[in-house]
């Protein structure tokens, strides 16, 4: 705070009774107010009914408090967060309270924190809080995709131990495959394996596997109680169908 704008409610720190009198702009009815609010400060809002934002902010500073959001001191002294406190003792420093207020709740601009309209500093625009916000839900909807890719590619492993499954059966009830027909089952393993591993036209991996070895990895994961289905067959597999797929095409 500069020296030619000095604030007179402004102050090093408060206690959160002071904090909420300046928030609700009520330094009138101070005297009432923190006599009340010293002895049962819960009962704020059974007993200034007429000034609901009282009790109500005074539960966000709490909240606040609890949950390491805001910083707290003892008689002004910082203390680290999860430091018992005590409230008659309970003091929050101006800078950390500014700040917190710029973060949670950046439409209110209470005088007492915010020397001016006009005061840009460590203000967070609205342009800027839906700038952040848009960011977050850009996050949230990549977040989705890549869960869904994940639910499609796990989708597709279970589907290639059936396949293997089938194959075993059909050698079993039928005896050797032929040659044609061991080769398009190969392709089909190849083909599969490729497009898990392929990229989009963008750019962006299809999948959250990286390589064929991380592929083997998950179906020995998720399988291990399937004989045919060990690392050194699936390794001898996928080698077997990506030369037949690279033949093919």
């Amino acid at each position: 705070m500069h020296a030619d704008n000095f604030n007179p409610l402004a102050k090093t720190f408060y206690r959160p009774i002071d904090a909420v009198l300046r928030w609700c702009d009520l330094m009138q009815y101070e005297a009432e107010i923190v006599q009340a609010g010293e002895h049962c400060p819960h009962r704020l809002g059974a007993l200034f009914p007429q000034w609901p934002c009282l009790q109500a902010n005074l539960e966000r500073l709490y909240d606040a408090i609890r949950n390491a959001e805001l910083p707290y001191g003892h008689f002004g002294v910082s203390v680290p967060l999860g430091t018992p406190w005590d409230p008659v003792a309970l003091t929050v420093r101006h800078s950390d309270l500014r700040l917190w207020m710029q973060r949670y709740y950046p439409d209110q601009r209470p005088a007492f924190l915010f020397e001016s309209v006009n005061d840009t500093h460590e203000y967070i625009s609205p342009a800027a809080y839906l700038s952040i916000q848009a960011e977050r839900d850009a996050l949230v909807q990549e977040r989705n995709t890549l869960q869904r890719q994940l639910r499609n590619v796990e989708a597709d492993l279970q589907a290639l131990g059936l396949e293997q499954q089938s194959l075993t059966a059909l050698v079993k009830s039928q005896g050797q495959l032929s040659e044609r027909s061991e080769n398009t089952y190969l392709q089909i393993i190849g083909a599969l394996n490729y497009t898990v591993l392929d990229k989009s036209p963008a750019g962006n991996p299809l999948s959250v596997f990286n390589s064929q070895a991380a592929i083997v990895d998950a179906i020995t994961a998720r399988f291990a109680d399937v004989p045919c289905l060990s690392k050194r067959t699936l390794d001898a597999k996928f080698a077997a169908a990506n030369r037949i797929l690279k033949k093919a095409t």
